[in-house]
């Protein structure tokens, strides 16, 4: 499953339902928009659809879940059984479903029926819980967490993403994922009814001691989220705003952290990766935008890979551009060339000299910063969309494959200076020189700091 960790969702299912149309006018009986022209659509909800997202990354999940044999089970098992293992607990009555009824995209009306709670664990599920490499827990109040809390007691899990009508998270949970007002309801206390990012910052703090988790991290919608592990908390702010949908983006968030985790990156790394991740959500849709069970898994963005990028953005009858350099220390020169490059043309690929190239070209002792460190700080450059990584000495190579309609370096350079200027000449491309920002070099900052070591 292309190297990803395999995860156990274990949490409280749900069938949702969107009843979308057009409300144009008001019912004659009643001031209540009329929705005309209705159309219909299930999707998996609660826990269900977080396993559902994390099975759609490529990951190998188990749902351990209360569903049963009522028409909304069904109707849930014919929509996970392509992408999950499912191991069901027994309700007490029928599955939960909430209706959203929609116009013009936003919603008018929710409604929910069917009041089934989980009755108790079975072996099956405790086995799967108990042989678990990963397990993101999401209690929606419905029973299963309490069911199966002495097992998930035994072994805490990577993510806890609580609701206020269920059970604290088992001490030693490593990461919780309350929602704003969630942390603010079941957060100890002390009188104030301030909700602000003091309040967040206050809120999650208590809740790392009151729960005993290694961390919290409060869910800020656009804001991005509040990262505590007690004191001194990080934000991480959203890389955008969407006026979007947000419905479900709290089970992309807790399911994108919950797969990192189980990947091995740092807390921190999860929850930086869960706000991207639960930001393009909102952006692409939210729940209303969940793909169907028949179809195909998304190819995986192609940004990270500058050869798809170009092509992507050429078929579109975009411009390429491209830059290169060491970018050893990046600095406000740096900064200014490439966001004037990125406005040239649809997209920006960085190619970046490797350690070895730099070390021919600028000596002993260079670069300062290694390759991933500095492919690390111009990936999170806005203007940048993608970096490429060469060994020579100049990256025509890396041109000839990448073709630019646009090369672009430092004005520190002469034209002489550009051999890729001919090659992209081949292609009908064009080479440019940008100005710096006068005096900025990594070579003055070097010796700025050695002087100043002295």
């Amino acid at each position: 499953m292309n190297g990803k960790a395999p995860l156990v969702v274990v949490g409280d299912a749900l069938l949702d339902r969107d009843v979308t149309g057009r409300a144009e006018r008001l019912a004659p009986d009643a001031p209540v928009p009329v929705v005309d022209d209705c159309g219909e659509r299930t999707r998996p909800g609660g826990a269900a659809l977080a396993a559902y997202l994390a099975a759609r990354d490529g990951r190998d999940v188990t749902l351990v879940a209360g569903v049963g044999d009522d028409p909304a089970s069904r109707a849930l098992r014919r929509l996970l059984e392509p992408w999950l293992t499912l191991v069901p607990l027994p309700l007490t009555g029928p599955l939960s479903e909430k209706t959203r009824v929609l116009a013009q995209d936003r919603p008018v009306v929710r409604l929910d029926r069917g009041a089934g709670r989980t009755r108790e664990a079975t072996d099956a599920a405790r086995e799967a819980v108990r042989s678990a490499s990963a397990v993101l827990v999401s209690d929606y109040g419905r029973g299963t967490a309490d069911a199966l809390r002495d097992v998930l007691a035994a072994s805490p899990p990577l993510v806890w993403d609580p609701h206020p009508r269920g059970g604290p998270p088992v001490p030693g949970t490593r990461l919780v994922t309350p929602a704003e007002k969630e942390a603010h309801a079941l957060a100890p206390q002390d009188g104030t009814a301030r909700r602000d990012l003091h309040a967040a910052a206050r809120d999650a703090a208590a809740l790392v001691r009151h729960w005993r988790a290694a961390a919290v991290a409060v869910t800020l919608g656009a804001r991005g989220a509040l990262l505590s592990y007690g004191e001194h908390p990080l934000l991480v702010p959203a890389p955008a705003t969407h006026p979007g949908d947000s419905c479900g983006a709290g089970d992309r968030f807790a399911a994108t952290a919950a797969g990192l985790l189980a990947d091995g990156v740092l807390v921190a790394e999860a929850v930086e990766g869960a706000v991207a991740a639960a930001t393009g959500f909102v952006a692409a849709g939210g729940a209303a935008a969940v793909p169907s069970a028949d179809a195909e898994p998304a190819p995986p963005p192609h940004d990270d890979d500058p050869h798809a990028l170009a092509a992507r953005v050429r078929a579109a009858h975009g411009t390429v551009v491209a830059a290169g350099g060491c970018f050893d220390l990046l600095h406000a020169g740096h900064v200014g060339l490439l966001q004037a490059a990125r406005r040239l043309g649809d997209c920006l690929v960085v190619c970046v000299n490797s350690d070895e190239s730099v070390r021919r070209r600028k000596g002993g002792g260079r670069p300062v910063n290694p390759l991933a460190d500095r492919v690390r700080v111009l990936r999170a450059l806005a203007c940048v969309d993608a970096v490429a990584v060469f060994d020579e000495d100049t990256p025509e190579r890396l041109l000839g494959d990448l073709r630019p309609d646009v090369w672009v370096k430092g004005g520190d350079y002469a034209a002489a200076d550009l051999p890729e200027a001919a090659l992209l000449q081949e292609w009908g491309g064009q080479a440019v020189l940008l100005p710096y920002l006068d005096g900025r070099s990594s070579t003055a900052l070097m010796a700025r700091a050695a002087e100043g070591a002295r």
